[in-house]
C-alpha cells in the first residue's frame, strides 16, 4: 500500500460515516477505470500526519456506476459518462481518523469533496459542545457501557438539525448491511458520529487533565475503556435515572439564567475623558443582575424583580416556573462562580452590588458561565478589549539628513531606539505606565474608559522595559515588526513612533512623510499625483531591497507606475510576468510612455536572450514552462501582474515563480483577495519571503480569526503588519476620484417572453423529474446544471436551444440591450456588452451589426494574441460610436476600453469582483465621461434573488484589503433550489 500524500492519480478526498460512527476518508482518483476503485491506487496519509488512533482498511462504499465503473463525482469536472447510474458496492481502501479538521484537510494536494467540508463542521460542533459542558453521562445496554452523550438545546438543537438537512449523501454511502442498497438514514448517521465524537472528545480531556475517578461506572467515565461490571438491576436503574436526567436538561432549557453587568458611580466628582491615569480600585460600584432569557429568542429577557413580582410575561409561552428556574440556575451556577453563594442566602435574589475587584472576578468566571450554557451580558469595552504590546521608538542619528532621501535609506543605516509599551495601539507615557505598576486590580479605568490588563503580560512587559534602549540597524529593526515576534520579546511589537524614514515606513507614517520624487527625464506622460505617490513609494522600498504589493484599485494606472520606477533606476534586467490577455497591454504602454526601455517578449516560439534587456515580457503558463531557465538567471526585479494568479501557495505557478532569484519582488493587483487570507499571505510571501511567518501560523492567527469569527483586532494587526509593504488606492478615495468621472448603476428588471417562460418551467420540471429519479448524491449537480440552462433560457431561447433560430422579438432581456444601445448610439456614446456565454455572444454580434448599421467587435477566449490587440486598437480609435460585445472571462480583465462609457452586463455573474473587473474596462484612468453600468436582470427569476443576494452578501477581503468571490457554491442543495422558482410576474407578454 502506497504510503505517499500527494499521488499523481489522487485528486478528490471524500469522507463518510462508517456504521458505529466512526470518521473515514476515501480518496478518488481523476481516471475514471473501476482498478482505481478497487484498489490499484489507494488512499494514504503519512503516518507522521495521522492523528492518534488512526486507522488503514477497506470499507464497501455505495457508488453511482454505469458498466464501466464509478461515476466520477463532480469535483473532477469530468465530462458526464453515457447510461443510467446505478448504485452498486466498491471495495474502496480508506483511512479511518477519530477527528477531521482544516490541517489534516491541507495536508491533502487535490480538492476536498463537500463530504469533508461537512465532516470539518461535525468535528467542529462537537468539539464546541465538549468545550462548553454540554454533555452527559449515559449508560447502554449490552456490557453495561459508559457513555457520554451531547444534550441539544436551544441554537445547539437548531444547528444540529442544519447539520441533518445539508449532509451529503456521500457521508452515508458506506453499506448498512450486506445486500443493502443504501446507507444508513441521514438521522442514524449523524447521532452515530456525534456521539461517537463527543464520547472521544470528552475521554481525551479527561485524560490530557489527569481525571480517573474511582472504579466502576465512574472509571468507565473518566477512562478508555468504557465497559463496566454492575449487576443487571442495578444497571438499568442507572441508566433509567440517566435517561430522565438528560431529558430534563432538553425539556427544562428553553430559559436560562441570564447575568448583565453594569458599572455605577458613587463619587460626587466623575471622571472625565482627559483623566490620564488608572482609577485606583475601590471607588467605583458594579451592578450584577439576575435575569431569566428565552434561548431561542434572546431579546426575551425578563428581571429577577420582575419574576419575583409574578410579571413575566414575556417568558410566559417557554415556562411556566419561572422562580423556580431562577434558583436553581443561580444553585448551579454557585458551582462555577462561588462568590454567588452570597446571592443565595437572600430569600428572593435579584441582584449583586460589587466593587472593582469583586467585579473583575466575574469578569473572569463570565468565559466559563457562557460556555456552560448561561447567558451573560457585559459592557461593549470588555468585548473589545485592547491587547497590551510593545512601542518602539526609533530616532535617526543624523538629526540633519533628508527623510527619506535613497542615500539615507539603507537597511545597515544605525538608528538609536527606545521600548515603552502600548495599549491597543498607543503608546503609554511613562505616568500612566507607573500609575499602571502600581495598580493592584488588572481591571483599570485609563483615558477615561474601561480596560483589563492581563497582569502576567503586564509585568513580562515591565520587566522587558527594564532594558532601556540602545542602537540597531534598520534591517534588525524591519525584522522585529513581525507579525509574530522574535524569542526575545515577550509580546508583538504593536505600535511604532518616532523620526526619520524607518519610523515613517513601519508606523504608518510613510504615505504622508514619503519624500516625491520627480518624474524621471524618460517618461513621456504626466502622471497624476497618487502616481506620483506610488512611483515615490515603490522607489523608496525597491531601494532598500525590499519587496512591494501594489494593490491599487483596477483602471488607476499601475502599469505606468512600474514602467516610471524602470526608467527611473536601470539597475538590472526585469523579469515581469503576466496574463497573456494584456501582454499586448505592456508592450503598447511601454513603448508610450517608456520608449527608451528595451523591452523583449518571451512568448510561443520565440527564445529572445535575456541579456540587454530592461524588461522581458512572458507568460505565466511560458514562464511556467521555462521556469528552469528563468530560475537559472539572476534578476534585478521580479515582477507579477495580475499577482491573484499565484494566490494558491500550494500550485505549482506559485512555486515556480519563487524559484527566480532576484534582488526585490514587485506584485501588482487589483484583488490582493478573492476568496480567502491564504491568497493575500501567497502574494506577500512571494514579495518578501517570510514575512508573514509560515502559512500555518498566518492561518491559526489571522485567517481562523478574520474569516469565520469576524475578529476585528485580528485584522487590525494584519493590516499594521502589512501596511509597509502593501499600498491599496481605490477609486473612492478622496486623492483619486477627482481624476475619474462619476460611475451610475443601474439594474433593469426584464420581463419574460411566453417562449421563455415556458421554456423555464420546462427545465423546472425536468429537475424535479431528475431528483426524483436519482440518488441524493446527485442533487446538487443536478441543480447547478438546471440553473446555467435556467441563465439561458433568461438570456434568450435561441441561447438555451442552440438551433440557429433568429433573435428578434423572442427575449425581453434582448429588447432592453437594444433600447440601450439605440440611446447611446444616438448621443454618440459606445457600448461594451459583456456575456458570460460566448456562444450568445457569436449570436449577438451580426444581429447587433444589421439593427443598427454600426461596428461591432467581439472578442471571446477562442480569439488570437494579434487579433484581440487589433480589436482593441480599432475600438479605442475609432471616431464613430461602436459595440463591443465580450466574453466575460476572455475581456474581463486587462484591457483599456476608456472608448466605451457604457457597460452592459447582459447576464449576472455569479462573482462580483468579476463584475467589477469588467466594468473597470471603461470605468479607468483616460475615461473622460461618465460611465453608466445596465445590469440587465430577470423579474420572478432565479436571476433576481441572484443579485439580491450580490447586494446583501458581506464581504470578508473589505476588512483587509480587496474584494471576494466564490460564495454562491457554498449554498446548500435545499437553497439553491429555493432560488429557482418562478413567479407569476415575470411573464409580460
Amino acid at each position: 500500500m502506497s504510503t505517499s500524500l500527494v499521488q499523481a492519480s489522487v485528486r478528490v478526498l471524500h469522507g463518510l460515516v462508517a456504521r458505529d460512527g466512526a470518521l473515514v476518508l476515501w480518496a478518488e482518483s481523476d481516471k475514471s477505470d473501476s482498478s482505481i476503485i478497487r484498489g490499484g491506487h489507494p488512499f494514504a496519509l503519512p503516518e507522521s500526519r495521522l492523528p492518534a488512533g488512526s486507522a488503514r482498511g477497506p470499507a464497501t462504499v455505495m457508488l453511482p456506476s454505469t458498466s464501466a465503473g464509478p461515476m466520477p463525482s463532480p469535483q473532477l469536472g469530468l465530462p458526464p459518462r453515457r447510461g443510467t447510474p446505478r448504485l452498486r458496492p466498491w471495495l474502496v481502501p480508506v483511512v479511518e481518523v477519530p477527528f477531521v479538521d482544516d490541517e489534516l484537510a491541507d495536508e491533502f494536494d487535490g480538492r476536498l469533496g463537500p463530504s469533508v467540508a461537512w465532516l470539518i463542521e461535525l468535528c467542529e460542533f462537537a468539539a464546541d459542545l465538549v468545550r462548553r459542558g454540554r454533555v452527559l453521562p449515559a449508560v447502554l445496554p449490552g456490557g453495561p457501557v459508559a457513555r457520554w452523550r451531547p444534550v441539544l438545546t436551544g441554537f445547539d438543537a437548531v444547528h444540529h438539525a442544519d447539520l441533518q438537512r445539508r449532509m451529503p449523501p456521500a457521508c452515508r454511502a458506506e453499506r448498512a448491511r450486506p445486500g443493502d442498497v443504501a446507507g444508513l438514514p441521514a438521522a442514524d448517521t449523524l447521532a452515530a458520529a456525534l456521539n461517537r465524537l463527543v464520547d472521544g472528545l470528552v475521554r481525551t480531556r479527561l485524560a490530557l487533565a489527569g481525571v480517573q475517578i474511582g472504579d466502576g461506572w465512574l472509571a468507565a467515565l473518566t477512562g478508555f475503556d468504557a465497559e463496566f461490571t454492575a449487576a443487571p438491576a442495578l444497571a438499568d436503574d442507572l441508566a433509567d435515572r440517566l435517561d430522565a436526567w438528560h431529558a430534563d436538561a432538553r425539556s427544562g432549557a428553553a430559559v436560562r439564567l441570564c447575568f448583565r453587568l453594569s458599572h455605577l458611580t458613587e463619587l460626587e466628582e466623575e471622571p472625565d475623558a482627559t483623566d490620564q491615569g488608572p482609577r485606583p480600585p475601590g471607588r467605583d460600584v458594579w451592578l450584577l443582575e439576575f435575569l431569566l432569557q428565552a434561548v431561542d429568542e434572546p431579546s426575551a429577557l425578563v428581571t429577577a424583580a420582575d419574576i419575583w413580582r409574578d410579571e413575566y410575561a414575556p417568558l410566559r409561552r417557554w415556562t411556566r416556573h419561572p422562580q423556580e428556574r431562577l434558583l436553581g440556575g443561580l444553585g448551579r451556577a454557585a458551582r462555577l462562580y462561588p462568590d454567588l453563594q452570597a446571592a443565595l442566602r437572600v430569600p428572593r435574589p435579584i441582584d449583586m452590588v460589587l466593587d472593582t475587584a469583586e467585579a473583575h472576578t466575574f469578569l473572569s468566571h463570565a468565559a466559563m458561565l457562557e460556555e456552560a450554557g448561561y447567558g451573560v451580558l457585559l459592557p461593549t469595552w470588555w468585548r473589545q478589549r485592547q491587547s497590551l504590546g510593545l512601542a518602539l521608538e526609533l530616532r535617526e542619528r543624523d538629526p540633519v539628513a533628508p527623510v527619506l532621501r535613497d542615500q539615507a535609506a539603507d537597511l545597515a543605516h544605525l538608528v538609536d531606539y527606545q521600548w515603552g509599551l502600548a495599549l491597543g495601539g498607543r503608546p503609554l507615557t511613562e505616568t500612566e505606565l507607573t500609575d499602571l505598576a502600581r495598580a493592584k486590580v488588572p481591571l483599570v479605568r485609563l483615558r477615561g474608559q474601561w480596560v483589563h490588563l492581563d497582569p502576567e503580560r503586564l509585568a513580562a512587559g515591565l520587566t522587558f522595559l527594564e532594558r532601556g534602549g540602545g542602537s540597531m540597524t534598520a534591517g534588525n529593526a524591519l525584522r522585529m515588526i513581525r507579525l509574530l515576534p522574535p524569542e526575545e520579546l515577550p509580546m508583538p511589537v504593536t505600535a511604532v513612533g518616532g523620526k526619520g524614514w524607518l519610523a515613517d515606513l513601519l508606523g504608518g507614517d510613510l504615505d504622508q512623510n514619503l519624500e516625491l520624487l520627480p518624474p524621471p527625464p524618460g517618461l513621456r506622460g504626466e502622471l497624476r499625483p497618487y502616481q506620483i505617490r506610488g512611483f515615490s513609494w515603490l522607489s523608496f522600498l525597491d531601494s532598500l531591497g525590499l519587496g512591494a504589493c501594489l494593490a491599487d484599485d483596477m483602471g488607476l494606472g499601475k502599469t505606468v507606475q512600474l514602467l516610471t520606477l524602470l526608467l527611473h533606476r536601470r539597475s538590472g534586467p526585469a523579469l515581469l510576468i503576466c496574463p497573456l490577455s494584456v501582454l499586448g497591454n505592456w508592450q503598447r504602454e511601454a513603448a508610450r510612455f517608456a520608449p527608451s526601455l528595451t523591452v523583449r517578449v518571451l512568448h510561443g516560439a520565440s527564445q529572445p536572450s535575456f541579456e540587454g534587456a530592461d524588461l522581458l515580457l512572458t507568460t505565466y503558463a511560458t514562464a511556467l514552462r521555462m521556469a528552469d531557465d528563468l530560475a537559472a538567471f539572476t534578476w534585478d526585479r521580479v515582477v507579477l501582474d495580475e499577482a491573484q494568479h499565484v494566490k494558491n501557495s500550494a500550485g505549482a505557478m506559485a512555486k515556480a515563480v519563487r524559484r527566480f532569484p532576484a534582488r526585490t519582488r514587485i506584485a501588482l493587483t487589483g484583488t490582493p483577495v478573492e476568496n480567502r487570507l491564504a491568497e493575500l499571505w501567497s502574494i506577500l510571501d512571494f514579495v518578501n519571503p517570510g514575512l508573514l511567518a509560515s502559512a500555518h501560523t498566518f492561518r491559526a492567527r489571522f485567517a481562523v480569526p478574520i474569516e469565520r469569527y469576524a475578529d476585528e483586532e485580528a485584522a487590525a494587526r494584519l493590516r499594521t503588519a502589512t501596511r509597509p509593504f502593501l499600498l491599496r488606492r481605490v477609486k473612492s478615495d478622496p486623492a483619486v476620484i477627482t481624476d475619474l468621472p462619476d460611475k451610475r448603476h443601474v439594474r433593469h428588471l426584464c420581463g419574460l417572453t411566453t417562449e421563455q417562460a415556458t421554456l423555464y418551467q420546462a427545465i423546472l420540471q425536468d429537475m424535479t423529474t431528475r431528483l426524483t429519479e436519482s440518488t441524493d448524491k446527485w442533487n446538487k449537480g443536478i441543480v447547478l446544471a438546471a440553473m446555467t440552462k435556467l441563465k439561458q433560457a433568461c438570456v434568450h431561447p435561441a441561447l438555451l436551444l442552440g438551433d440557429g433560430s433568429p433573435l428578434p422579438g423572442r427575449s425581453g432581456k434582448l429588447e432592453r440591450l437594444e433600447e440601450i444601445v439605440d440611446g447611446a448610439l444616438a448621443d454618440g456614446e459606445s457600448v461594451l456588452c459583456f456575456t458570460q456565454f460566448a456562444k450568445f455572444g457569436a449570436m449577438l454580434t451580426p444581429h447587433l451589426a444589421a439593427r443598427f448599421g454600426v461596428p461591432v467587435r467581439f472578442l471571446h477566449g477562442g480569439t488570437t494574441r494579434a487579433e484581440r490587440d487589433d480589436l482593441v486598437a480599432a475600438f479605442q480609435e475609432d471616431q464613430r460610436p461602436g459595440v463591443f460585445v465580450l466574453s466575460l472571462k476572455a475581456g474581463g480583465t486587462g484591457l483599456n476600453l476608456t472608448a466605451a462609457n457604457h457597460v452592459v452586463h447582459v447576464d449576472r455573474w455569479w462573482n462580483p469582483a468579476t463584475e467589477a473587473q469588467a466594468t473597470d474596462r471603461a470605468f479607468r484612468i483616460g475615461q473622460r465621461r461618465d460611465v453608466q453600468v445596465h445590469t440587465l436582470v430577470c423579474l420572478g427569476t432565479l436571476e433576481e434573488r441572484i443579485d439580491r443576494m450580490l447586494v446583501d452578501k458581506g464581504v470578508l477581503a473589505s476588512r483587509v484589503v480587496g474584494n471576494g468571490e466564490a460564495w454562491l457554491t457554498a449554498l446548500d442543495t435545499v437553497e439553491l433550489r429555493a432560488l429557482l422558482r418562478l413567479e407569476p410576474e415575470a411573464v409580460v407578454d
